[in-house]
């Protein structure tokens, strides 16, 4: 155990290291999220007036979507990183050494986590520029980056899973932009539930996008906290199932290699 969290703490800053010489990566990804809350918060701001939507103010209903669907959409690029690795042959090189095999991939994980807080955290400081307010304090603002975190740990081991199976960025950028947007839609990140079909609503229930969603508002607005706590361990759940399923893919990679 000491020697598997030593060596995903030193994989860890190397991966930490690389975002920070690089910082243009995480302001790419803030690009979208910063349009959606400007101009998508004024263009659709009276949908609120739509009896039923149940906000004042949509954007105080869209910050808390953009934030899980900025998590979504950053964690799944993840596994580019490790078909980056396998072709300059980083991956090959590591596993000749005495690293714990585990830290390879647990390290991706944990820096998926990082930085969707970090991106987060911009967001919900800019969604407060623009007039949202987070009633919840500081422990609503917490659980918000935590139920990002977990959804983007969880994204981001089966983004990394994928790559080890198809090891063709072709796939995979097909199969994020197949689920991407499907996943963010099937939620309640810019609608309110009592204002989407039946069926949408059905299959919203089982979309951990939307687990996340439901719970970063209450957090926000400082209610249902038990229903908080609920989706967060739902949330633990998906991102242990996702780190099992990418573990087998290490194993069956290795196994071939």
């Amino acid at each position: 155990m000491k020697a598997f969290l030593s060596d995903t703490w030193f994989i860890l800053l190397r991966h930490l290291r690389t975002t920070v010489r690089i910082p243009i990566w995480i302001a790419i990804t803030l690009i979208q999220p910063v349009i959606w809350l400007t101009i998508y918060g004024q263009l659709f701001r009276r949908v609120v007036e739509i009896p039923g939507f149940g906000s004042a103010s949509y954007i105080q209903f869209l910050t808390p979507g953009v934030v899980i669907m900025t998590a979504l959409f950053g964690s799944a690029w993840s596994g580019m990183g490790i078909i980056e690795d396998l072709t300059d042959g980083v991956m090959d090189r590591m596993l000749a050494t005495p690293v714990h095999r585990a830290a390879l991939m647990s390290a991706r994980v944990l820096h998926a986590a990082i930085t969707v807080a970090v991106q987060s955290v911009i967001i919900l400081l800019f969604g407060m520029l623009l007039g949202a307010r987070i009633a919840g304090g500081l422990p609503g603002f917490l659980a918000i980056l935590s139920l990002g975190s977990l959804l983007g740990a969880g994204m981001s081991a089966l983004s990394n899973g994928l790559a080890l199976i198809t090891r063709r960025e072709e796939t995979l950028i097909a199969v994020i932009n197949f689920f991407g947007l499907p996943l963010t839609f099937l939620s309640t990140a810019f609608m309110a539930s009592d204002l989407m079909p039946g069926w949408i609503r059905a299959l919203a229930r089982a979309n951990p996008v939307n687990w996340a969603v439901v719970a970063s508002r209450d957090a926000m607005l400082g209610q249902d906290w038990l229903g908080v706590a609920k989706a967060a361990a739902m949330l633990l759940g998906f991102m242990l199932v996702s780190v099992w399923i990418s573990t087998q893919a290490f194993r069956a990679y290795r196994r071939a290699s």
